[in-house]
């Protein structure tokens, strides 16, 4: 596996220009500068994190990854394990939330199976890259040995380099596991030093009960495996899903060929944190879709320097924040594309 070294060489902070570019456009439109807000700051960031000026969000992909997780043995979900691949069914039918988002801003949804523990049968649309039937039981040891999370990470990748031939302006992330929550949890712990009661939420919606179960669960696996969290692979293979480890590759390809990455909310927040301890560059290139309710994710944040764009009181994960979020990026570039100038139009600039 040599691809994942090589890939980081290419992970470098934008240069600016573009963004300046932008930046100097947006001035000459016919509005009172900064006033269209965070559309303007999102319109100068996809810029300068592309290099490109004028940028277009013409073709934007989610990318809606898949996997089971050993943990739901604990009794950490408010689901049984089975939704997982009765979910990615429903992905592939285009019935799910994130299929209907995602159509309202025309992003087409990458579905890939990671690692759920079902078989889901082959059909048009899905991507089968299974690295094994679901994590182990991170509460009795780690989830995946290094070796597995290394080649999530690599498949994550991989999906990006294959759609990037198709043409690829903007990524989003997406995410479905039963017990994701649980995992990703626990690696923002590892990765923030946060007690796990700080950063563990409800999920799919589990009791007070059920939550404090959650949070027993999440200390053991951290005091069982002991992540270093210097080194964001460790913390993944002890702690982590093979669906959030291919979020990680996704967001370090966006990274390195300078495409911007949506985030969708605290599940592929835990796997950016990931990608940035793996090269802080990488954190130049993420766009926060929204604020999610699990309380874990404003941790997220404040780790990534991130303010997120939307605050819709949403945790369903999907992409469904990313879908949102394109929609707010194909809106700021059409500000720069269609906007008139206030030479063009005729109208009078401001005079003090």
């Amino acid at each position: 596996m040599n691809v994942l070294p090589k890939l980081l060489d290419r992970i470098v902070a934008p240069d600016g220009a573009a963004g300046l570019q932008a930046q100097r456009a947006l001035d000459q439109l016919t509005k009172p500068p900064g006033s269209l807000g965070r559309l303007e700051e999102l319109a100068r960031g996809l810029s300068e994190m592309s290099g490109r000026f004028p940028f277009q969000a013409r073709r934007c992909v989610i990318f809606t990854l898949a996997a089971d997780h050993g943990v739901v043995a604990e009794g950490v979900s408010a689901y049984p394990q089975i939704v997982t691949a009765q979910m990615v069914e429903n992905f592939l039918q285009g019935g799910a939330a994130v299929n209907v988002l995602a159509r309202h801003v025309g992003a087409p949804v990458v579905v890939a199976d990671l690692g759920v523990a079902s078989m889901v049968p082959g059909r048009p649309g899905l991507v089968s890259r299974k690295i094994g039937p679901g994590t182990r039981n991170m509460a009795t040891g780690p989830a995946m040995t290094r070796e597995e999370a290394l080649a999530a990470i690599e498949v994550g990748i991989g999906l990006v380099d294959a759609e990037r031939g198709n043409g690829l302006d903007v990524i989003g992330t997406g995410e479905m596991g039963i017990g994701n929550t649980t995992a990703a949890s626990a690696v923002v712990a590892a990765l923030t030093g946060a007690p796990a009661a700080a950063v563990t939420g409800t999920g799919t919606g589990v009791d007070d009960e059920g939550r404090l179960r959650k949070i027993a669960v999440i200390t053991r696996a951290l005091a069982v495996n002991r992540p270093q969290p210097a080194d964001g692979v460790d913390v993944l293979a002890k702690v982590g899903g093979f669906e959030i480890a291919g979020l990680c590759g996704v967001i370090l390809a966006g990274a390195a060929w300078r495409i911007p990455v949506i985030l969708d909310g605290f599940i592929a927040g835990a796997a950016a944190m990931v990608a940035v301890r793996l090269k802080p560059d990488a954190g130049h290139y993420l766009i926060a879709s929204h604020r999610s309710t699990e309380s874990g994710h404003n941790y997220v944040l404040n780790a990534l320097g991130l303010e997120p764009y939307l605050d819709l009181q949403m945790r369903l994960g999907e992409g469904t924040g990313s879908a949102l979020c394109i929609g707010l990026a194909k809106a700021a570039t059409k500000i720069l594309g269609e906007m008139a100038t206030f030479k063009s139009a005729g109208v009078t600039e401001r005079s003090l």
